[in-house]
């Protein structure tokens, strides 16, 4: 696989192959020397037309700890601002040498069109585009939830799937290409995924989506659940009135103290609760449920770095697998078939 642009496109073994290879890479951030020689003299490109913090930091300090040459690129303050062209930009870096673009825009399929356009020789990674798509946050929400779910089946979780785990995103789904992202590839590793929004936030289509929808989040706790996933409403992409009243839709959507209690009530002692982040507290989630033991949003910007680790050492190493035979079990990734996971020392 040359280019890592959506999850849909992503086979079950590629994905289980890039979480192992996380999961490898996760022990790096435990030593005291946070480095792997892998990416030595290769360059790496944040290109950044939207803001981002967590994406972006996350980005550059996987691309450092595997040695990379590292070069962030902002729209603010550069020749974008001018007028100048997402070709000519591209252009531009391919004339630096780029072996790695990885690129966030606000115009959904520019990822696509920056890898199939010819404009460029390197590898592209979607850091996020519109509301299409941001398959490395999928990545390492999948990461986190294997971890979560192999936990508490007492089972390994390198080369494990998420089968039988049941997981709710709630939110704004209309905007969201975290939501999208997730969709496609939780179902594709097994796990049983509902939307719950108000229905003024699910977008055309839905019906077709490899998953089931919900307007009632009550409801939909109560049938069990595994993992929360709360989205963000994101205010700056919306137009027009998608709900009554922040008020309301804290009242019916939101993770408040009382839906936070009833897991307890419900005897849900291992469901957990997720947020890609940024978080609006009071609206989406509250304090307590952001801040309390079955939070993993902490730990979600902490997988970020070993799961983008794994995207670029597989991508740039040409590791990728594509094409995989449907009836070859995918093989766990070890110190023995990754090398370059050691002290460089």
């Amino acid at each position: 696989m040359r280019h890592l642009l959506s999850t849909e496109q992503l086979s079950l073994e590629s994905a289980i192959q890039i979480l192992d290879t996380a999961q490898e890479m996760s022990a790096v951030g435990e030593r005291e020397i946070k480095k792997l020689p892998a990416l030595r003299g290769r360059t790496v490109v944040n290109l950044f037309f939207e803001d981002s913090t967590r994406t972006r930091i996350s980005f550059e300090a996987a691309a450092k700890r595997l040695s990379a040459d590292v070069i962030n690129f902002s729209a603010k303050g550069s020749s974008v601002s001018k007028g100048e062209s997402l070709k000519d930009t591209a252009q531009t870096l391919e004339a630096m040498s780029a072996d790695a673009v990885v690129i966030r825009h606000w115009a959904s399929g520019a990822p696509a069109q920056l890898a199939n356009s010819g404009w460029i020789d390197a590898a592209v990674i979607n850091a996020g585009d519109g509301t299409h798509a941001h398959p490395t946050q999928a990545l390492l929400d999948a990461f986190t939830m294997r971890a979560h779910w192999s936990k508490i089946q007492g089972t390994a979780s390198v080369g494990a799937d998420l089968a039988g785990m049941r997981v709710l995103i709630v939110g704004d789904v209309l905007h969201s290409r975290v939501a999208r992202s997730n969709v496609w590839l939780l179902r594709t590793l097994g796990a049983h995924v509902t939307l719950v929004a108000p229905p003024t936030l699910l977008p055309v289509g839905v019906e077709h989506w490899p998953c089931e929808v919900s307007y009632d989040l009550d409801a939909a706790l109560e049938t069990g659940v595994d993992a929360v996933m709360m989205l963000r409403v994101q205010a700056e992409r919306m137009n027009a009135s998608f709900f009554p009243s922040t008020r309301e839709y804290a009242r019916r959507w939101g993770f408040d103290d009382a839906r936070l209690a009833k897991l307890d009530a419900l005897n849900l002692k291992d469901t957990i609760i997720m947020h890609p982040g940024p978080m609006n507290r009071g609206l989406e989630i509250s304090s307590a449920a952001a801040d309390s033991p079955r939070s993993t949003v902490l730990a979600q910007v902490r997988n970020g770095v070993s799961v983008r680790m794994a995207a670029l050492y597989l991508l740039l190493s040409g590791e990728m697998r594509e094409n995989p035979a449907p009836a070859a079990p995918a093989q766990p990734l070890t110190s023995h078939t990754l090398p370059l996971v050691k002290d460089p020392s």
